[in-house]
């Protein structure tokens, strides 16, 4: 009887250990670096291999585990009632519920899935030689349920999971780029570059384009020393030419071409001909997006193109430079016109030039202004107040103040920007 009973109790912790280890394996491995696990197996690591495996069928793998666990749960459960009916009679119901409760959620709950928490690529390298034949020897038992399951979603007439709804690569990049920011481990540098790469998919060259408005083009048919003389004074090495009127861009001169060109006349600046030094623009759809046009532009060697929209009609220009600065920032050079688009003022106010683009401005001040409906502050400011405001106006909304400081026909071409004590992201705009 005494041998009995200490086999029971032997078999009862046997099983509780395995409790643990499933519970704790479940942890570890859907919190293991997947990344990390890949670089590992590209260095040789069996051990990574196997858990790479494992989470190429994740669902196969938490069914797996949980048939495990539930198993010697059950088993660990139905051998502490028999053993402590025997020790106390049918008290012993009673005494077997509260042991084995406190047992399994402190020993085979908390304290593995805590561990594996705070040690998951370790804890994971290590079970999944262990969990592989497991997981082999439940997979017909994993399927079935799976088709229980199926059948349960459909009698019910339920939506099965969809893979468009889980979060996605980028998404999931993202947060842990963010997290890794409030938690102090990136500085806001790095997290805006990386997060800036994460965006050239989802931006539009019409997002980032220098707006017609503010393109710098000379006429064609300027007498040729004008040409000259107002290319060499530019601080743009490439510019549109434009014939009739200045939404008509016919071609592009290069600053080196011109160069090239005087050096071959002798610096003689009446025999040359500028339609034959100007190459032929290039003229891509607003529609493209940011990842799309760097990839054309390393493909055709080019650094310069002229924005359309569907009617044909020039709507700005892109260039590598605007792309590269979406990610490491703002390019200056000793050529660069100082520019005064966004100057902090005393007491938390900021002085914002209309044409500022929201995007620039929450990188410069780290703020999260939308940038869904508007590009620039002004269209920003515009959208919301569903007017075009006067100078003077104020409107608080998303968090902050603005207030017209100057207006130019139907431009707002100079606002005070001010955040306000307690963010209301969803205020509504009021004058």
């Amino acid at each position: 009887m005494t041998t009995t009973l200490v086999l029971t109790a032997l078999a009862i912790l046997f099983l509780l250990i395995f409790s643990g280890l499933f519970s704790g394996s479940e942890t570890a491995l859907t919190a293991a670096s997947r990344a990390r696990m890949h670089q590992l197996e590209r260095q040789g690591d069996g051990h990574a291999s196997i858990v790479n495996r494992l989470m190429e069928n994740r669902e196969r793998l938490i069914g797996g585990i949980l048939v495990g666990n539930n198993l010697v749960n059950i088993l660990a459960s139905a051998l502490a009632t028999s053993l402590f009916i025997q020790l106390f009679g049918e008290a012993g119901v009673l005494y077997a519920t509260a042991v084995m409760t406190t047992l399994v959620v402190i020993f085979a709950e908390v304290l593995p899935k805590t561990y594996a928490i705070l040690n998951s690529d370790k804890m994971a390298l290590a079970v999944a030689p262990i969990l592989r034949p497991v997981i082999n020897v439940f997979a017909p038992v994993v399927v079935a349920v799976e088709a229980v399951v199926r059948s349960v979603f459909k009698l019910f007439k339920l939506d099965e999971p969809d893979d468009e709804a889980l979060v996605t690569a980028h998404d999931e990049i993202r947060g842990a780029i963010d997290l890794h920011h409030k938690e102090g481990s990136f500085v806001k540098g790095d997290r805006d570059m990386l997060g800036g790469i994460l965006d050239l998919q989802e931006l539009e060259v019409s997002d980032i384009m220098i707006h017609r408005t503010s393109i710098e083009s000379l006429n064609i048919e300027e007498p040729i020393e004008d040409l000259v003389r107002l290319a060499v004074d530019s601080v743009y090495t490439r510019l549109p030419l434009w014939r009739d009127e200045p939404e008509n861009i016919v071609a592009v001169l290069h600053a080196k071409d011109l160069v090239r060109a005087l050096q071959r006349a002798k610096g003689k600046v009446a025999g040359l001909d500028i339609s034959r030094i100007a190459k032929t623009p290039w003229f891509v759809p607003d529609t493209t997006t940011v990842q799309d046009q760097l990839n054309n532009f390393l493909r055709r060697r080019a650094h310069f193109a002229m924005v359309v929209d569907e009617y044909g009609e020039v709507q700005g220009l892109v260039t590598l430079e605007d792309i590269l600065e979406e990610i490491v920032g703002e390019i200056t050079d000793e050529h660069d016109m100082e520019v005064a688009g966004v100057k902090v003022l005393a007491g938390g106010a900021v002085s914002v030039d209309g044409t500022v683009p929201i995007r620039d401005l929450n990188r410069a001040m780290d703020w999260d202004l939308p940038d869904d409906e508007a590009t620039t502050i002004a269209g920003l400011v515009i959208h919301e107040a569903r007017q075009i405001p006067d100078k003077g106006q104020v409107f608080n909304f998303h968090g902050f103040r603005f207030a017209i400081v100057e207006r130019d026909r139907n431009r707002l071409t100079s606002l005070r920007i001010t955040p306000l004590a307690r963010r209301r992201p969803d205020a509504a705009p009021a004058a």
